[in-house]
């Protein structure tokens, strides 16, 4: 059956954002190639390193992503994306001229202040554009975005990383760079295309999800709160629940290849193809399959099948965990992958769960909410627990993998228990968005 020419577009539109979150994941995520690089470069521990891959980027990611999502419910949210990538390109290339930590930390800030305006406003796009029936999928096909662009950084990176050499580079009123810093021109400009490419599509009409009608009126604050406090089990919960999944995820995602570098003696190259092409695989499987199974889900009238596909997602990534602790390095990638499997296919519903029961005018502030808390403890802390954990508790650079390890599972576990937690609360909250419809 051949779909109509408002969800062709639909499909078109999505592609171009799923397009800029991959870029935004490849500027991001790059760093996990760079550990060896830039220690060497800078003289810095590895939690200063784990500061550059998260904090730095997060503080500002989360703390503006908030006042960018009451933007977004009010706003164009095309203009808000457009500008947020060339933020985000702009900064990324700057890292290529950072000549300290310090100054290589506050680009990475000024990545993370362009990158916050993406998504909020991509969630709300999105669920304008597609029924409620398809956004489970359509959010899981954004969300690939995550995995692809974590994957290709590492792909991209390790190719770049191998033409460039060892050697320093000069460049022209620039004066001399390490030669890995030339990685964030090649990653970062291309980002200026994708902000051409952004103004062949139309800001959609803000519809609520369940009636299609077309919503004009704006939330106040007052509102907001009080949708919040009616609904606060199921948001922190599911929130938290996704936020301990991040940060299990990133602890994993930034320290994984610099642990088959050092423990198993790969080279930066094999290290960082292997677990590139793990991530591009099977985290992508896992998001797009665990949207489409909670839609199939919500089809046979299981109103808790966004939550419940993510709990069972962590569910599964908790004894995943457990391969960082063989020998054997090729019954380690097994798990390795089946975690990238496991954690991706809980994402991949989570976000559609919050556009679930939430009225379409504050889509994008929860959405920001929802972000904000992810990242904060996920992107924030995870890689950051890792090189605190080799420094102070183990302090041997040939146990990282036991760091990886406990941030992993300790966050899985809080995970899984967290969403468990929220099942029944959130079939409340899909009877209040509702009843709040109803009387509004």
């Amino acid at each position: 059956m051949k779909e109509p020419p408002s969800l062709r577009y639909a499909w078109y539109v999505l592609g171009i954002l799923l397009l800029a979150y991959i870029s935004s994941f490849i500027d991001r995520q790059i760093l996990a190639l760079l550990v060896k690089p830039i220690k060497a470069s800078f003289g810095i521990s590895d939690t200063q390193m784990g500061l550059l891959m998260g904090l730095s980027f997060a503080l500002f990611y989360t703390l503006l992503g908030i006042p960018i999502g009451v933007m977004a419910d009010r706003m164009s949210r095309k203009k808000i994306i457009g500008w947020g990538i060339a933020i985000w390109s702009l900064m990324t290339a700057l890292c290529g001229v950072a000549g300290s930590f310090s100054m290589l930390f506050l680009a990475r800030v000024g990545v993370g202040i362009g990158e916050a305006a993406l998504s909020p406003a991509a969630y709300s796009m999105i669920s304008d554009y597609f029924p409620k029936k398809k956004l489970g999928t359509a959010l899981g096909i954004y969300n690939m975005g995550v995995f692809l662009g974590s994957g290709l950084s590492i792909l991209i990176g390790s190719a770049i990383r191998s033409m460039v050499g060892q050697e320093n580079i000069r460049l022209p009123f620039v004066g001399e760079i390490f030669s890995w810093q030339v990685v964030f021109f090649y990653i970062g400009l291309p980002g200026f295309l994708i902000v051409l490419l952004l103004q062949t599509i139309k800001e959609p009409k803000r519809k609520e999800l369940d009636s299609g009608k077309e919503s004009a009126n704006k939330a106040s604050f007052g509102e907001i709160m009080a949708y919040f406090k009616a609904n606060k089990s199921t948001f922190l919960s599911l929130n938290f629940g996704m936020a301990f999944m991040s940060f299990a995820s990133f602890a994993g995602t930034y320290w994984i290849p610099t642990f088959l570098n050092r423990v198993h003696g790969w080279t930066d190259t094999k290290a960082g193809v292997t677990f590139g092409v793990l991530v591009s695989v099977f985290s992508t499987l896992g998001v797009v399959l665990g949207g489409r199974y909670a839609d199939h889900l919500l089809k046979k009238g299981i109103t808790t099948a966004r939550m419940r596909t993510s709990f069972m997602g962590m569910s599964v990534a908790v004894i995943s965990t457990a391969g960082l602790l063989f020998a054997n390095p090729d019954i380690t990638l097994v798990f390795i992958a089946l975690f990238c499997f496991a954690s991706s296919f809980s994402y991949g519903s989570a976000t559609a769960a919050i556009q679930e029961i939430v009225p379409n005018n504050m889509r994008a502030i929860f959405s920001a909410f929802f972000l904000f808390v992810v990242n904060l403890i996920g992107l924030g802390l995870g890689p950051l627990s890792v090189g605190f954990f080799n420094d102070t508790v183990f302090a041997d650079p040939q146990k990282i993998n036991y760091s990886i390890f406990i941030a992993q599972f300790g966050g899985c576990i809080i995970s899984s228990l967290l969403l468990y937690i929220g099942l029944s609360p959130f079939a409340k909250s899909t009877g209040y968005l509702k009843k709040h419809l109803a009387d509004a």
